[in-house]
């Protein structure tokens, strides 16, 4: 097995890592707290200092950072130069597709290969490797990389040809939909409860026929049980930074979007109310209070 680099053990990047680790990759693991990657060292995996260090001359490294701003910083010359012609830069972050397109600009100018694979799962499908990845970039580069996605976390791949910036587009797009989700049922239960009709039925009845889909089972299980806060799987936070990067994108290429500015705003007034551990679901909050329904 291939020695991989691995930059970003938070909660989507761990069971990742842990995966790879545990299908007998020999993994050199970069997180700024490193503290929360020790738990992987006890496993196998060996832990450096910088994010360089976690590349080999023509090897692959997989980040999984916050934000485009984290991207940006571990995208040093360094790691560059660590990896070398011939190596590889796999980002599965959401992040804006303009700045996948200028990252693979860059690493081309120094020979290494940029590949885009967000990744559409939360941790625990992660975990057990049923999510799914979607993938742009070099040919040559993606076919290298597919089995480290299938050994870590997808159970499907979707190609999206080479430009770097497509992949990131499709995530957005389906976080979009995911966080659009949450708005409709927040307001179909509020519908429900406010005229006497027990949202668990009606929760059960359109989970289990015409809306039998994960997005709609789990985090329709969230709003009902009023489960958005304490130990986040996907904080607020990170759900307004995707909402962000959705209306940016919309609005480069001239494409209306009333419901993503609705869902930005209630995730804005979530994090206007500091609320405390939220997970992203919390954006049903706002439909709930809209209809004086408590929560």
């Amino acid at each position: 097995m291939e020695t991989i680099g691995f930059i970003g053990t938070g909660n989507l990047g761990y069971p990742i890592a842990e995966n790879l680790v545990k299908a007998g990759y020999k993994v050199k693991i970069y997180n700024r707290t490193r503290e929360k990657a020790l738990p992987l060292e006890q496993l196998g995996a060996v832990l450096v200092d910088t994010a360089a260090a976690a590349a080999e001359k023509g090897g692959v490294v997989l980040s999984l950072v916050a934000d485009d701003a984290a991207l940006e910083a571990i995208s040093t010359d360094a790691l560059l130069e660590a990896l070398g012609p011939g190596g590889i830069h796999v980002s599965m972050s959401t992040v804006s597709p303009d700045t996948s397109t200028a990252l693979s600009l860059r690493h081309q100018a120094q020979g290494v290969q940029f590949v885009t694979a967000p990744v559409f799962a939360r941790p625990d499908a992660a975990a057990a490797k049923v999510g799914n990845a979607v993938i742009s970039g070099p040919a040559a580069a993606k076919e290298r990389i597919k089995p480290l996605l299938l050994a870590g976390f997808a159970k499907n791949i979707f190609d999206l040809g080479e430009d770097a910036g497509s992949a990131n587009v499709l995530k957005l797009i389906g976080n979009f939909m995911i966080a659009a989700s949450i708005e409709l049922m927040a307001e179909a239960f509020a519908l429900a409860e406010k005229n006497k009709v027990d949202a668990k039925v009606a929760y059960e009845m359109l989970t289990t026929t015409l809306f039998a889909s994960p997005v709609f089972r789990n985090y329709g299980a969230m709003i009902i049980d009023r489960k958005f806060t304490g130990s986040p799987s996907f904080g607020a936070a990170l759900g307004l930074k995707d909402m962000d990067l959705v209306l940016q994108t919309a609005r480069r290429s001239y494409t209306p979007m009333p419901m993503a500015q609705l869902v930005q705003s209630r995730l804005t007034t979530i994090m206007a109310k500091d609320v405390h551990d939220a997970d992203w679901t919390s954006l049903a909050m706002g439909a709930l209070d809209d209809a004086g329904l408590t929560y």
